[in-house]
């Protein structure tokens, strides 16, 4: 979670001296841009990783559920966190 918010804090210094004055005291609205796409990036890498577990043979499948699962309880427990904070 801390992560997340370092990469979009770095993303937001990047992108404010890319556009300077223009971007001067529009800071959370930049960070919450960048937070949002940083998530929705994150979430995305979870849900191929989930569907790259559910294709593997059916003898590893009850394994591949198992991943699968846990997964999504991760990315449940991350959205929590993340609805939380705002």
């Amino acid at each position: 979670m801390d992560k997340l918010k370092i990469i979009a804090e770095e993303a937001v210094s990047q992108v404010t001296k890319i556009v300077g004055d223009s971007g001067a005291g529009k800071h959370d609205e930049i960070f919450e841009a960048i937070e949002a796409a940083v998530i929705k990036g994150v979430l995305e890498g979870q849900h191929r990783a989930v569907d790259a577990a559910i294709q593997c043979p059916e003898a590893d499948q009850d394994l591949a559920h198992k991943i699968a699962s846990e997964i999504r309880r991760k990315n449940d427990l991350l959205i929590a966190n993340l609805s939380s904070l705002r």
